[in-house]
């Protein structure tokens, strides 16, 4: 396998869906005192989610709290409680095409701005015959680390 042009530095986030961010703030707010630091809405990836956080720094970790804007529409971020996980990564680009060049799937949308200001992509959770490597069920956001993360954890 060739070399990896990019690193993961750590995890940047935890995204948990669920049908209503009210009980799920009970617990992560409420019960395990993490901070909201802000909201996102997106028509577009049918989403109202609260922005927490744990720790500081570089070692601060985002744990999104998000419910559905429908709960018939796609997609469904409540219908996986778990529903991603986000990397930071060092160099997303580079990532993005080396990964895909090695048979890993991507979900459609391409690098975009995420909810925190971030360049992120998603690696698919299924795989299929083209792209044979995905998340195994789970949704993978690769997330650009700014340069203080890449200092601190790189």
């Amino acid at each position: 396998m060739n070399m990896r042009p990019f690193k993961v530095l750590g995890i940047q986030q935890v995204a948990i869906g669920g049908p209503s961010k009210d009980r799920l703030r009970t617990l992560w707010v409420d019960k395990l005192g993490l901070e909201v630091t802000g909201n996102f809405v997106s028509e577009r990836e049918n989403v109202d989610e609260d922005i927490c956080a744990m720790g500081r720094g570089a070692f601060k970790v985002e744990v999104d709290l998000m419910q559905p804007l429908d709960p018939d529409k796609k997609p469904a971020v409540h219908t996986t409680p778990l529903n991603h996980i986000g990397l930071w990564i060092d160099d997303l680009p580079r990532a993005v095409e080396w990964l895909t060049a090695n048979g890993v799937r991507f979900a459609p949308g391409g690098i975009r701005k995420g909810a925190a200001g971030h360049d992120i992509c998603f690696v698919h959770p299924k795989s299929n015959e083209e792209f044979p490597v995905a998340g195994e069920g789970v949704l993978i956001e690769l997330v650009q680390a700014p340069p203080e993360i890449v200092a601190a954890l790189g």
